[in-house]
């Protein structure tokens, strides 16, 4: 894969390869954002709603793997929404004292990993499996799941973009 100023760019017309390595070069931007940043400043908020880094970054390690796993494949997951305080959708953002970003990074690319498997043994027009997320027919499909993490994604970089230049001066890493 050719890199041209960071974004990845692959010489594939099959929207899963693309998929993939554009999920992959998020996963590493959010994982790089948190990197060299000291633990206080990891688990405080610099910013009005409240969110620490490491907080978000446990949130999407969750949202990948409730959209993927719990969602599109419907396998039961322990703890769907265990990126949140009180356990369920809507709740504020939380990380266990016991969690550090290592173990956090590491969670987001087994998730990747997993993430990649789906993507390049299933084909994207397959709708997702009821009795996870979904309970509802229709179910999305495994393309929209897809690029709807991938927004997630997107949006949360940007988030930590600043989250970062107000902890110490970092812009655009």
């Amino acid at each position: 894969m050719a890199v041209s100023g960071g974004e990845p760019q692959v010489d594939s017309a099959d929207a899963a390869v693309q998929l993939v390595a554009y999920l992959d070069f998020c996963r590493d931007a959010v994982a790089r954002k948190v990197s060299g940043l000291a633990e206080p400043d990891l688990r405080r908020s610099v910013l009005p709603s409240g969110w620490t880094p490491l907080e978000l970054l446990w949130h999407l390690v969750h949202m990948e793997r409730r959209w993927f796993v719990w969602g599109f494949l419907a396998e039961q997951v322990d703890d769907p929404w265990g990126d949140h305080a009180d356990g369920v959708d809507g709740g504020r953002w939380a990380v266990p004292e016991t969690v550090t970003v290592a173990d956090v990074v590491e969670r987001l690319h087994a998730g990747g990993r997993r993430t990649t498997a789906i993507l390049t043994s299933v084909p994207l027009g397959e709708r997702g499996s009821q009795g996870g997320r979904f309970t509802a027919e229709p179910t999305p499909t495994l393309a929209w799941i897809a690029f709807h993490v991938l927004q997630e994604y997107a949006r949360h970089a940007g988030h930590l973009d600043v989250a970062r230049e107000l902890v110490d001066g970092a812009a655009g890493e």
